[in-house]
């Protein structure tokens, strides 16, 4: 009995981290076609614009309100919903005759997209022991950068064959498999009710979870380059003239992602944060400096592999730090505010991006990001004790 409760991967953790995998890649799949669909149904360019970033809107928005949903309902039953949602939403993009409505559609897309990245998340630290929550963790965050960088690669090549419409539908074909796959977890995760309902803490709804927010605002830094670096590397490289093989970096991130993951497993439940902070921090100052002076395919795998390393290791770590630190009460809230931080990330990369582009020279771009360096080791610093000691809450 106690080994059975011991066990990490069990059937519903192996089916929620594919609900998610699948999840993720059909959000992936649309943002870098969205833009081009827009204007091919006649938006402008900043209406194109506006439409691509109205998931990133909706998100900032509703992820307090998705935090409290997910600590007060079932994870299921969210988790369906946002599938549902999902799935409706680009199953819109495909059969919308005009840009007007596809910034409805993709307003209906972004609010599955902030319930199942919340639910998900919560869901799956609930199906596991407490103290094999960096572990299981560290293998979630897999699934979703998989998913991250096979999704773009797929949908790029697959558009310029058959075009938007029908390359679209492969997304929302994911979406409905988010919806399929929950329906075979038998855990529903059902809310932890620890004392009688009391009417005035039931309509206290709080906007993040306290203990989460440094890991947050770290997880947000760390994003700002490598989001960054999803929306200009193409341009980035033709700017500089650079015979390379631009489309394979993320999929060398995601190789190295999964090799890392396979070999450090075991650490995630055992080693303190600093460790990972100082590896992430070395690992992004190396990749960023590899992405200013790279010439040849040799250089642009050496800063994939330090991204893997960088960006890719210290979100899973920030994501289960987050879980550990919460009351069992609040972990919806602490996964809203972790990826609320993921969101603010997410948009400052492109747009900081977009002013260093405009205003320095291309041989700028990436020594400009190492900003962040400085910012996160203060942040560290600030919260050393409580960021140190999560792993002591298993």
């Amino acid at each position: 009995m106690m080994a059975k409760k011991e066990r990490i991967f069990s059937k519903d953790v192996r089916l929620v981290m594919a609900a998610s995998f699948f999840f993720m890649f059909s959000n992936m799949y649309c943002n870098p076609l969205i833009n081009g669909y827009a204007q091919d149904l006649g938006a402008s360019s900043a209406f194109a614009g506006i439409i691509v970033g109205m998931m990133s809107i909706v998100a900032m928005f509703l992820r307090p309100i998705a935090g409290n949903l997910t600590d007060h309902f079932s994870k299921y039953r969210l988790s369906f919903i946002g599938g549902t949602l999902c799935f409706l939403g680009v199953l819109g993009y495909v059969i919308t005759p005009n840009s007007g409505l596809l910034l409805l559609f993709r307003l209906v897309n972004g609010m599955g997209y902030v319930l199942c990245t919340v639910c998900m998340t919560t869901w799956l630290a609930y199906l596991v022991p407490i103290k094999h929550v960096g572990e299981a963790m560290s293998f979630y965050g897999l699934m979703n950068a998989l998913a991250m960088a096979c999704a773009p690669a797929v949908s790029i090549n697959l558009y310029k064959v058959v075009g938007y419409r029908t390359a679209i539908i492969v997304s929302a074909i994911s979406a409905l498999m988010v919806v399929i796959t929950v329906q075979f977890v038998g855990n529903r995760a059902n809310p932890v009710i620890k004392q009688p309902v009391d009417k005035n803490k039931k309509l206290h709804i709080k906007i993040i979870q306290r203990d989460a927010v440094p890991v947050a605002l770290i997880v947000a830094l760390f994003a700002i380059p490598y989001f960054a670096t999803q929306a200009d590397i193409v341009e980035y490289a033709e700017q500089r003239h650079l015979s390379i093989a631009v489309g394979a970096y993320f999929l060398i991130y995601a190789v190295v992602l999964l090799l890392s993951r396979l070999f450090l497993r075991n650490q995630f439940d055992t080693v303190r944060f600093q460790p990972w902070l100082i590896l992430s921090t070395v690992a992004t100052i190396f990749y960023l400096i590899m992405l200013t002076v790279m010439k040849t395919n040799i250089e642009m795998g050496l800063a994939a592999a330090g991204m893997a390393f960088g960006y890719g290791i210290i979100y899973s770590v920030c994501q289960s730090t987050a879980m550990m630190l919460a009351p069992d009460t609040e972990r919806g809230l602490a996964s809203s505010t972790f990826f609320l931080g993921l969101d603010i990330g997410m948009t400052l990369g492109p747009v900081i991006g977009g002013i260093i582009d405009s205003t320095l020279p291309v041989k700028y771009f990436y020594p400009v990001m190492l900003f962040i360096i400085p910012l996160i080791v203060i942040i560290f610093l600030a919260n050393r004790k409580k960021l140190n000691d999560a792993i002591d809450h298993h």
